[in-house]
């Protein structure tokens, strides 16, 4: 990090302008093989290519992590950097996620924990934000989730450290990061708290961007934001099936706009919910008070990325579970959050028609199917055709336009 100058406060903040600037070479070839793989599936742009060079990955990277897979949903057996410095270095530059902690680090050692809790995210996915975030010279940003410090340094070589201040709820991620980041020689405004509160002492911003994923725009982004600022950030419902919104903020307090893409990003901690055990729905022996009834709708058709998505919008505060048996058969579970009520429905190979079991006040199956024929009636629109429009007091996803909003069933 650059030391302090005598000068006016102006020539010290060009001084670390042209240092968070400064070209840097590339460190290996395996670098130079991810950029080149970055360009060539279109999510790094020219405008961001200096950034990465300057930015190299492996500086935000600590010794162990868990390499995933490009859906981002699991995680691989640990590398540390140390017992295996070349699985390691290859795992930095390949175009995965890496989960960097687990059980919000009270978890140790190099087997797998029991959740992920944060990650130095894919590439790919990185970038594609970044595009969207489409940021300009003077803007400022705010980041919601520093992590390991990575998407922070980017930044700030882009736009100036002075210019970046990123939010952290974990301690220990953000004590790491800012180390990275000063060691890197970059210096952005780091701060430890909810980022569902943003930073009304940085505001007002130009942009906002999150690195994990919420079920609410927490309306502390849209209201520390200027008028035509751009707020991006993974978007989930509870049931499942998340993708990335870009929102534009309004000069009449509220935000809208359309998803860009599919993604699989770890919860905002302040959202994240109980997903109770099916155990605890049932009031008595199997199948308790459930109501038997059958349908033609393959619990299958039900389980792709943007199925899940277009049922969660409609059908909210409800989660499936998949009990898998040897014979590769399965139940998927339905729950609701209120423990109140649940469902399955029994999957078999070569079946036309499956079991289906209803218990509570809501009939989640029925709601279940009923959002997915919308869907499918609707040509099974992808996440481009949905949007997302945030007020004071409500969010509202709809289809193809505002006016156009996606029904709520139960």
């Amino acid at each position: 990090m650059p030391t302090a100058r005598s000068g006016s406060d102006g020539e010290r903040v060009a001084e670390q302008r042209q240092h968070d600037r400064r070209p840097r070479r590339p460190v290996s070839a395996a670098h130079m093989a991810a950029i080149q793989a970055l360009i060539a599936n279109g999510s790094l742009t020219s405008d961001w290519l200096a950034a990465y060079h300057a930015v190299p990955r492996h500086l935000f990277v600590p010794d162990t992590i868990w390499p995933g897979h490009a859906d981002g949903v699991c995680q691989g057996e640990a590398v540390n950097r140390r017992s295996d410095p070349a699985g390691w270095w290859h795992a930095v530059y390949s175009d995965v996620p890496l989960t960097t902690q687990w059980d919000d680090g009270e978890h140790t050692g190099d087997v797998r924990g029991t959740m992920p809790t944060s990650s130095n995210s894919q590439p790919t996915m990185v970038f594609s934000m970044l595009a969207a975030l489409d940021v300009d010279d003077g803007h400022r940003v705010l980041e919601v989730g520093s992590g390991t410090g990575w998407n922070a340094a980017l930044l700030a070589h882009r736009l100036g450290s002075e210019n970046v201040v990123t939010v952290e709820v974990d301690e220990q991620s953000a004590a790491g990061a800012r180390r990275r980041l000063t060691r890197a020689g970059y210096s952005p405004t780091s701060v430890v708290g909810d980022g569902s509160d943003g930073f009304a002492g940085g505001a007002p911003f130009d942009r906002v961007i999150a690195t994990c994923s919420v079920r609410r725009v927490p309306y502390a982004w849209v209201a520390q934001s200027r008028p035509g600022a751009v707020i991006v950030t993974p978007w989930a419902p509870e049931y499942g099936g998340e993708a990335v919104v870009r929102l534009v903020v309004d000069d009449n307090g509220t935000a809208s706009g359309r998803f860009v893409g599919s993604s699989a990003f770890m919860r905002l901690r302040q959202q994240r919910s109980a997903r109770p055990s099916s155990l605890e729905y049932l009031s008595g022996p199997w199948p308790a008070d459930a109501v038997k009834s059958s349908t033609a709708l393959s619990p299958e058709d039900v389980g792709s990325w943007p199925a899940m998505f277009a049922v969660g919008v409609q059908v909210p505060e409800a989660f499936p579970l998949t009990e898998r048996y040897g014979d590769g058969t399965y139940t998927l579970w339905l729950h609701d959050t209120d423990i109140t009520s649940w469902a399955t429905a029994d999957w078999e190979p070569g079946r036309t028609a499956y079991e289906v079991y209803q218990s509570g006040p809501r009939n989640l199956w029925d709601d279940v199917e009923a959002a997915w024929r919308w869907w499918d009636g609707h040509g099974r629109p992808g996440f481009e055709r949905f949007g997302l429009t945030v007020t004071p007091d409500h969010q509202t996803v709809w289809l193809d336009g505002p006016g156009n909003p996606v029904p709520l069933r139960g």
